[in-house]
């Protein structure tokens, strides 16, 4: 292969993404250079606008435009009496797109006990999470994270630092299987893991 440490580099990059190995990351970038105008500048573009206009926000954990609002968190319009808290954006967007569920949104960012990103209650935004509970009242958290050790950890925390304050505490129940992920869940087992929630 020639010495071309641009392309190497980028290998390296895509090779990093969900999915893909080396393999897939050549085929992909040549795709991109053999089609530089249809794909390989406007991706470059977006990835530009993404970087420089797009973050967590530091209240809800959803994923925001610097210029505006939260349209999770600060759109006065809606009225919800429930949060759903769940472990990643991709959850959020699982969900969303089951259409079973009409709420608010809590993004963690992860679980308590993943050490490698080293998170704490600060990086999981639990703090925050209280102040949206006691701020918006809300009648009802719904704990949506995934059914492994790390999500179940994370539960209990969360309810635990919820027990002083006068909210009713949910949980998925049937239909996410022990050691699943939420992003990987289909709509039917997630409208069944709904419906068939139970209080803590």
């Amino acid at each position: 292969m020639q010495n071309l440490p641009e392309i190497d580099n980028l290998i390296k990059l895509i090779s990093k993404l969900p999915g893909l190995g080396p393999k897939s990351a050549k085929r992909i970038i040549l795709k991109m250079i053999n089609n530089r105008q249809e794909i390989l500048r406007p991706l470059a573009n977006n990835l530009s606008d993404v970087f420089k206009n797009i973050e967590r926000c530091k209240t809800c954990g959803t994923l925001k435009s610097n210029n505006n609002p939260c349209n999770n968190c600060d759109d006065k319009n809606k009225k919800f009496s429930k949060i759903c808290v769940v472990e990643n954006i991709s959850d959020q967007w699982a969900i969303e797109s089951s259409s079973i569920y009409q709420g608010y949104y809590h993004i963690l960012g992860g679980t308590i006990s993943d050490s490698t990103k080293g998170n704490n209650r600060e990086n999981l935004l639990i703090n925050s999470l209280i102040e949206r509970i006691k701020n918006d009242n809300i009648d009802e958290v719904i704990l949506a994270t995934s059914a492994t050790i790390e999500g179940q950890t994370t539960a209990f925390y969360i309810q635990d630092s919820l027990k002083n304050i006068n909210v009713k505490i949910s949980k998925l129940a049937q239909g996410l299987p022990v050691g699943g992920e939420i992003e990987t869940s289909d709509d039917g087992t997630l409208i069944s893991a709904f419906k068939n929630r139970k209080d803590l």
